[in-house]
């Protein structure tokens, strides 16, 4: 029997040690919740920290950790684009948290310390751009002229030195398909330094692919064209579908090679080597916490220590609560115990950090994205999508699917266990701030059921706009993802074309199916009436909203892509650009950029996969890459 999708009735992962998990989320399965919007912008306040002027000696040279005095930057001044050389770098990361002694790549355990100093150590020959984000410059203040330097690739493979950079690879653990880990950190990923913008934003440049670190373990710290074209572009997909994500400037050719076993069966084989720069404002993890409090006592305390530096940064309005403010501004609303605690910033920050997982969770659900590898070192503490390893979108709709060949033997990760593993990770994430002393037991509970409701209310709410309704709508809602599983429509397609249905009760009963003819395809006699019936009950509901059919088309649009990052595209892209084409890789990122517009001439995007699609390698992947 199909789960019904919509409220989550899908297999469980494991309990987690504060409580269970699943029986945390079912608390909320029932309707009701009241609906706080999907869709509407909600902005995260940030702050500068005052200017410093400290300067290291080091291997590295002398680097200075912040602009000198009277030098900071105005928050809200505008200067457009900068040169590489004149940006504003301000390293609170290296300069307010503990760091290794050592400074050499030799794979190790890292104690005491929440990142090594190390450059990178990549090799090229001749590297070449093959894609550039004018977008992410714009946030940066960096003018989009200086990806026609000559030396862009260089400096961007990390061949050459970022003037005012303090490279650095980060350590933390994780647990990896419900099993603790250990430390994992940056194994191949080296962060550049971070940079304060015109608009006092801080934004963190990370390099994939620029070699070893002692996070590297038995790998070689690379990363190939393959895989890093899928970073780049679905990074810049998943913003244009307004989706919490990190982002991509560049992508560029090592010009060398790197020897990956894609299936890890044996068949190795070199591929074009290639590095992706990536670009968030934290590439702070559940991990980066967890990793102290799994090791010696003294340890423990750094988790202290990088929350403070986390909600000092990141969460300023956190540090800034008053005594009497409470936990949630949330939680009267539900009745909880908890309602009127007062403030501990830890909690709150526990409390923010599940609810934003919850909302960046309910977004994916919504376009039919699947992240594959959600182990809790790839969960952003500022609720973003993070690290594109094995990722797919729903081509039909199949609740199950999972585009993880590591994941197929229990599917934990597959698209209908998000939620609940999305959960699961939060729990992680509490459990540790209980273990170092920042939260009660009963306020890691409480941030497990704020997630929960969190989840709920988004995921009601983008449903509801998805059809076009005025108010959430449980049995339609649910009749219809079943009747999308059952005859395996493509999701996006289907939810495009479902605005061209007309709240007109004169329909005749053989027209009904008219809108989709390009979506169901081949289905018998009694799966036709089965969605004619459906189809009849949501022209009465749009009939009883009052909204016209030009307005309702207009706003369904704007919540359901016409294009999504499909894997084949990818594909496509791909295997242009390993034969030195990158003009596919270019257009692809155009049309993903707007995947809500029309798109004149881009039709061919937006077609059902062929048939060479379900081959492994293109609908499936593994970590390899």
């Amino acid at each position: 029997m199909l789960c019904n999708f919509h409220i989550l009735l899908s297999c469980s992962p494991a309990t987690s040690s504060v409580t269970t998990t699943s029986a945390v989320l079912r608390r909320f399965r029932s309707p009701g919740h009241p609906s706080f919007g999907f869709f509407s912008r909600r902005v995260w306040h940030r702050v500068i920290a005052p200017p410093l002027h400290l300067c290291r000696s080091s291997e590295f040279g002398t680097v200075s950790l912040g602009p000198k005095q009277g030098e900071g930057i105005v928050k809200g001044q505008r200067k457009m684009g900068t040169s590489l050389e004149d940006l504003n770098w301000d390293q609170t990361f290296i300069r307010e948290l503990p760091g290794d002694l050592r400074t050499d790549s030799i794979p190790r355990q890292v104690l005491h310390a929440c990142y090594t100093r190390i450059a990178p150590s990549v090799e090229v020959d001749k590297p070449e751009l093959v894609v550039s984000s004018e977008s992410v410059a714009e946030l940066l203040g960096l003018d989009k002229k200086e990806f026609e330097r000559p030396d862009f690739p260089l400096i961007f493979s990390g061949a050459s030195p970022l003037v005012g950079g303090l490279p650095y690879a980060q350590c933390y653990g994780g647990h990896q398909f419900g099993s603790w880990a250990g430390q994992l950190g940056d194994g191949r990923a080296i962060t550049l330094g971070e940079l304060v913008n015109f608009n006092g934003e801080r934004w963190d440049l990370q390099l994939k692919g620029a070699g070893k670190t002692p996070y590297s373990r038995f790998a070689d710290g690379l990363a190939v064209l393959r895989s890093s074209i899928r970073e780049f572009l679905c990074s810049e997909a998943m913003n244009g579908l307004g989706i919490p994500t990190t982002r991509a400037l560049c992508l560029v050719t090592t010009g060398k090679t790197v020897v990956r076993d894609m299936f890890y069966n044996g068949n190795s084989k070199a591929e074009p080597g290639a590095i992706v720069c990536r670009v968030a404002q934290s590439f702070l993890r559940f991990g980066s916490y967890q990793i102290h409090v799994n090791r010696v006592k003294e340890d423990v305390g750094i988790v202290r220590n990088l929350a403070d530096y986390t909600i000092r940064h990141h969460f300023p309005h956190i540090d800034k609560m008053n005594k009497s403010d409470k936990l949630s501004s949330e939680a009267d609303q539900e009745g909880s115990s908890l309602g009127n605690l007062s403030s501990n910033k830890y909690a709150a920050w526990s409390v923010e950090v599940a609810e934003r997982t919850a909302s960046l969770v309910a977004r994916w659900q919504g376009v039919g994205f699947t992240h594959g590898v959600l182990n809790t070192d790839n969960m952003s503490v500022l609720g973003l999508t993070i690290d594109y390893g094995p990722f797919g979108f729903l081509d039909v709709f199949d609740p199950n699917y999972t585009p993880n060949t590591t994941d197929l033997p229990g599917r934990r990760y597959c698209f209908a266990n998000q939620p609940d593993i999305g959960l699961w990770n939060v729990a992680q994430f509490a459990t540790t701030l209980a273990a170092a002393d920042l939260i009660s037991k009963e306020e890691a509970d409480y941030s497990m059921e704020r997630y929960g409701v969190k989840f709920m209310d988004e995921y009601r709410s983008i449903m509801t706009q998805k059809l076009g309704l005025s108010k959430y709508n449980k049995e339609l809602i649910g009749k219809l993802l079943n009747n999308l599983a059952v005859d395996k429509v493509d999701y996006t397609n289907f939810f495009r074309l479902l605005s061209n249905v007309k709240a007109d009760p004169t329909i005749e009963e053989g027209s009904l199916l008219v809108p989709f003819k390009d979506v169901l395809l081949n289905i018998k006699d009694e799966r036709r009436e089965a969605w004619s019936s459906w189809i009849k009950v949501y022209i009465s509901e749009l009939i009883s909203s009052g909204i016209s059919d030009e307005a309702r088309k207009t706003a369904m649009n704007s919540v359901n892509p016409k294009y999504i990052l499909r894997n084949y595209l990818c594909q496509i892209a791909i295997d242009a650009a390993e034969q030195g084409d990158y003009g596919e890789v270019r257009q692809l990122f155009k049309v993903m950029e707007h995947p809500f517009d029309e798109q004149e001439g881009m039709e061919k995007y937006a077609r059902l996969p062929p048939e060479w699609a379900s081959r492994p390698g293109v609908c499936m992947l593994s970590c390899s890459s």
